[in-house]
This record gives C-alpha cells, sequence and structure tokens, in this order.
C-alpha cells in the first residue's frame, strides 16, 4: 500500500485488480452465508473472509495495494498512501466487483432448492441492518459504533503492517486477513459485519427495501473509521514504525 510512483503500474490494470479481488471477497463472504452457515455458523463466514482477503491480496495486491473496499482506499488516501485522483476509480471499481459477485450468487441461488432464493432475499440476502434487521436485535447507535470502530481498528492493522520497515515484510496479507476474521467474529451478531461499503452495496441491491433504506449507514460508517485511522496513523504509530 505504497505512494504510487512512476514504475506504478497504470491505473487501468490497478482497476481491473481491484474489481477482482472485491469480487472475490464478496463472492467467498456472501457465498459462505447464504450456502453454508447452516454448518459452519458464524466461523465458517469469517474463516471464509480471511482467506479470501489473503488470496486475493498475494494475488494481485502487488499491483493495486489490494484495497478491495471504498474504506481501506480512503484511509490510504488519508495517511498517504495513495493519491487522491485515485481514489474514485477504485471505489467504482471495487463496487462493480461486489455488485458481479452478487449477482452471480443470486443467479446460483436461483437454481437451489424450491423456495431457497425467495428465502434468502425475503431475509436481506445477507444484508446488513440494525433493528429488525440486526442479528442481535442491536439499534442504530451500537451499529455505528461497532463499524466505525472496527474499520478504524483494520486501517491501523493495514497501515502499520504495509509501513516500510515493518517485521511483516511478505505476511501482511495474513495479518490483515486474520483482523479481518476477527472484526467479523464481532460484528456479525450486531450489523452483520459491513466494514465494507462495497460489500453492503452488493447485497442491499438484492436484499429488498428494507436493506436499501438501511444502506446509508454501511456507506458511511466504515469510510468515518477509515478516516479516522488513516489521518491519525502517523501521529500514533509512525515513530514506532520508522524506528
Amino acid at each position: 500500500m505504497a505512494q504510487p510512483t512512476a514504475a506504478s503500474p497504470a491505473l487501468f490494470p490497478r482497476l481491473i485488480a481491484e474489481a477482482f479481488g472485491t469480487f472475490v471477497l464478496v463472492f467467498a463472504v456472501i457465498g459462505t452465508a447464504l450456502y453454508f452457515s447452516g454448518v459452519g455458523g458464524l466461523f465458517a463466514v469469517a474463516f471464509a473472509i480471511g482467506i479470501a482477503v489473503m488470496a486475493a491480496a498475494y494475488a494481485v495486491g502487488s499491483i493495486s495495494g489490494g484495497h478491495f473496499n471504498p474504506a481501506v482506499t480512503l484511509g490510504a488516501a488519508a495517511a498517504g498512501r495513495m493519491l487522491w485522483r485515485d481514489v474514485v476509480p477504485y471505489i467504482v471499481a471495487q463496487i462493480i466487483g461486489g455488485i458481479i459477485a452478487s449477482s452471480l450468487l443470486l443467479a446460483i441461488a436461483a437454481g437451489g432448492p424450491d423456495g431457497f432464493l425467495k428465502k434468502a432475499q425475503d431475509s436481506g440476502f445477507v444484508s446488513n441492518g440494525w433493528g429488525a434487521h440486526s442479528p442481535g436485535g442491536f439499534n442504530l447507535v451500537s451499529v455505528i459504533l461497532i463499524e466505525v470502530i472496527l474499520t478504524a481498528i483494520f486501517l491501523w492493522v493495514i497501515l502499520s503492517v504495509t509501513a516500510p520497515g515493518s517485521t511483516t515484510a511478505g505476511f501482511a496479507p495474513i495479518a490483515i486477513g486474520f483482523t479481518l476474521a476477527l472484526c467479523l467474529l464481532i460484528s456479525i451478531p450486531v450489523s452483520n459485519a459491513s466494514i465494507n461499503p462495497a460489500r453492503s452495496i452488493a447485497t442491499a441491491i438484492y436484499g429488498g427495501p428494507d436493506a436499501l433504506a438501511q444502506l446509508w449507514v454501511f456507506i458511511v460508517a466504515p469510510p468515518v473509521g477509515a478516516l479516522i485511522a488513516g489521518f491519525t496513523w502517523k501521529t500514533l504509530f509512525g515513530r514506532a514504525a520508522r524506528a
């Protein structure tokens, strides 16, 4: 997640990498939630996203920085790790990758047992939410807090393990994947775990009017947490990273 230089890949390959990585992430976590969570439960979903982030980051992280998440892109820009002019193209690519993933999962669900697709959509298609749409019945304030706090923690970890001189060189995707899995274990009961607006958009478009009505929280809260982390990382951890 370094500042782009003259030797960096051109923008188009980076956007393809971001779309691909976000596709892998969304396809893995939502696919597991739809088709396997009844067997593996909460741990299966968290494990799936951890593996997906690790795999995608190792595959294409050297091309684009391996964000796969609009909040991560905003946090990276705030920390000076990428150019602000590239933020919007990255976010558009991530949203497209996520929507392609959820659309293909919808097509797969349509071929399931009788009533499977309707049940998936009636239950929100793994969308995020609060109140009646929170798995644990948590209110709006709790959902906003969990999304802001965990996204900030996620970004502080990302920025730290990818900083020049980090002791995790070469292993950063593993640390990032396990951190995201931990974030999901905490947040799935509260908000159904967003931490990624592209993931939330990808499911809300098929989750019905209630999912769309509550989507704004998951477009706003994770970026707020990411920007807090991005703007404070140098003050909090920059000196330690240089040492």
